[in-house]
């Protein structure tokens, strides 16, 4: 039979023969017959180079430590929220709560110190007459019998000169204050551990001088407890708008981030994780944020009150002098427990991110299942 199989069969080229370099005799015999290249043995190298990569391709990944799989590839990414912007406003309300902490604090010490030398000094007032020689004689005699008193350290007269001194912030610097009548006054230390009592001493001056009168400052002391609790409220209120607006951001940029980290969640919910391990991410993310800017914030808070000294020294003038000015409003300068308050402002507006976005991720979780 004969066909295109015969025809493609008498195209081949015959097979290669191959005689070695030489026979017996030198000439090749048929003692030496001829090797037939294989397609096996043409084959092999090409083989053997395909089986040296699919061993490439196939060798096993390197081992990777347990609990190391995303060390390096946190759910929520430093960029997925606007990092330097949110960090600059939380450093802002931080600084913010920080000054009024700082102030509030400031003010109720100096409230304080205030109350303690109130509370521990009062004062007689003998109104002058129009006989010198009888006004020192009623001085006198008030002196004798608040010296018997219990509870009373000691007992000192202030002379004229040092009456019209506590005139001058609000009168000024004038010599007609020596022409006024200006009432003698007698300055009573107190014993801190004896109460003394003021309304039998009093209606015993009013019967044997009816020209004196007890001033115990009771009515300073209420009137300072007053202004201290009233700069107390308003900084309390200031840091609960603080407050407010700090979780308005944190809930605005939470919604954000799991905004831009959709597909992210939806995977991790296809994979079986949990909304408890997904808020757990958020939290991080946020606390390491609240730290952050909170200890940015404090730090100025704390360099104000530091150059407060400087800036009482600068604004103090005229009629007010500086130590006027500090026994007002105290030194300026915050004591160990102050700068204690300015860490626990730092560690409130941290636990303030982090629980505002875990619990805004639980509600925008819950809404969307």
């Amino acid at each position: 039979m004969s066909g295109p199989y015969d025809d493609d069969r008498s195209r081949r080229p015959p097979p290669t023969l191959s005689h070695s370099p030489s026979g017996a005799y030198g000439n090749p015999t048929l003692d030496d017959p001829p090797t037939r290249t294989s397609t096996r043995e043409t084959l092999e190298p090409h083989v053997d180079e395909r089986s040296q990569q699919s061993d490439e391709l196939y060798l096993p990944a390197p081992a990777v430590e347990p609990g190391k799989e995303h060390a390096n590839a946190p759910i929520v990414q430093a960029g997925s929220v606007t990092g330097k912007s949110l960090t600059l406003v939380i450093a802002i309300m931080c600084f913010l709560a920080c000054l009024t902490a700082g102030a509030v604090y400031l003010i109720n010490q100096s409230a304080n110190a205030w109350l303690r030398d109130i509370s521990t000094e009062v004062t007689v007032q003998v109104d002058p007459s129009d006989d010198p020689k009888a006004t020192e004689q009623t001085v006198k005699g008030v002196v004798d019998l608040l010296v018997i008193q219990p509870g009373v350290l000691d007992v000192r007269i202030l002379d004229s000169k040092e009456s019209a001194r506590l005139l001058e912030p609000w009168l000024g610097a004038s010599k007609e204050l020596a022409n006024l009548p200006i009432p003698r006054l007698i300055a009573i230390e107190l014993d801190r551990n004896v109460e003394p009592d003021f309304t039998g001493l009093n209606k015993t001056l009013q019967e044997r001088f009816p020209t004196a009168s007890l001033d115990d400052h009771r009515h300073w002391q209420n009137q300072i407890r007053t202004v201290t609790r009233s700069f107390a409220i308003g900084g309390i209120a200031i840091l609960l708008l603080v407050g407010a607006a700090t979780t308005a951001i944190i809930v605005s940029a939470t919604r954000s981030a799991m905004a831009s980290n959709r597909e992210i969640v939806e995977v991790l919910h296809f994979v079986g994780a949990t909304d408890r391990f997904i808020a757990r991410e958020f939290e991080k993310h946020f606390l390491t944020l609240g730290i952050r800017a909170g200890v940015v914030g404090a730090f100025f808070a704390m360099a104000v009150f530091f150059l407060m000294p400087t800036l009482m020294e600068f604004l103090a003038g005229g009629t007010v002098t500086l130590a006027e000015f500090k026994r007002l409003v105290g030194t300026g300068v915050l004591d160990a427990p102050g700068y204690l308050l300015l860490a626990l402002v730092v560690v409130v507006i941290a636990a303030l991110c982090m629980l505002t976005s875990r619990f805004g991720v639980f509600r925008i979780l819950n809404s969307q299942s």
